[in-house]
């Protein structure tokens, strides 16, 4: 697939296959419609060729190429499969994000600009706080969802303690982002509290865990404030609304399989 496509990247030989898609046709008569000569024409089939799209027919002293359908075919599929998932991809969330940084970089006059602001997540999760608190405090567990999309996570550490360690680095092709802070409160499969500052954008955030037990598995809700903001930290800051809500699904989505 990659050669049809790399060879159909070429301008001329594209031409040459939108004139063998109305008939067959000889070196002659493309190189005259093409304007190209007739060397050069020659060239472009042969790659066309080798790359199954076409097939050669020796009449005598002519040559006539025909265009191999079964390789377009597959490559319009694979185009199709390509612009399905392009369709199914949530955009609006990049331009939420991006709307978000302009206003809380405009927001972002001093340090300090930030402080007490809080946010609240909520999700009904498809496993028991048991299961759900597991995937809170123990770090592969950890790292199997909390990272939004491109990143993964190379460290993550939540010692179920008061004065543990709390942890949280991503990875992604472009570095790594680190959070540091000590856990506060824990009480198992209930309440967990602690803090994490971003080390690259210094801002910090307490978070306060909450599991219940529910019908349907586990009610968790995640309550965050902000203290030790500075301006640096706005894109970062910009980005909570729409990556909790992400990182969340991620969870279900792990205690989904883990439960099938």
């Amino acid at each position: 697939m990659e050669q049809i496509a790399a060879v159909l990247g070429d301008g001329a030989r594209w031409r040459l296959v939108e004139l063998l898609a109305e008939r067959p046709r000889s070196v002659g008569e493309l190189a005259e419609l093409t304007g190209l000569r007739q060397p050069q024409t020659t060239k472009h089939l042969q790659a066309l060729s080798r790359a199954g799209l076409v097939t050669v027919f020796p009449l005598g002293q002519r040559r006539v190429y025909a265009l191999e359908s079964e390789p377009l075919t597959a490559l319009a599929r694979r185009l199709q499969q390509l612009a399905s998932a392009a369709e199914a991809q949530d955009r609006d969330v990049l331009a939420r994000y991006r709307d978000s940084i302009s206003r809380e970089t405009a927001l972002a006059t001093t340090d300090s600009w930030a402080d007490g602001r809080a946010f609240s997540f909520e999700r009904t999760l498809p496993a028991s706080p048991e299961v759900v608190w597991q995937h809170w405090v123990e770090p592969e567990l950890l790292a199997s969802w909390w990272a939004p999309p491109s990143m993964t996570v190379s460290e993550g550490v939540l010692e179920p303690r008061a004065g543990g360690r709390a942890i949280l680095e991503y990875r992604d092709a472009d570095g790594r982002y680190r959070s540091e802070g000590t856990v506060r409160e824990a009480t198992p499969y209930e309440r967990l509290v602690f803090d994490l500052t971003v080390l690259d954008a210094p801002f910090s955030a307490t978070y306060e865990l909450t599991l219940a037990a529910a019908p349907a598995g586990t009610q968790l809700r995640i309550d965050l404030r902000l203290a030790d903001t500075t301006v640096e930290a706005a894109p970062f800051i910009a980005g909570i609304e729409t990556g909790w809500p992400q990182v969340l699904d991620n969870l279900n989505r792990v205690l989904q399989g883990a439960q099938s």
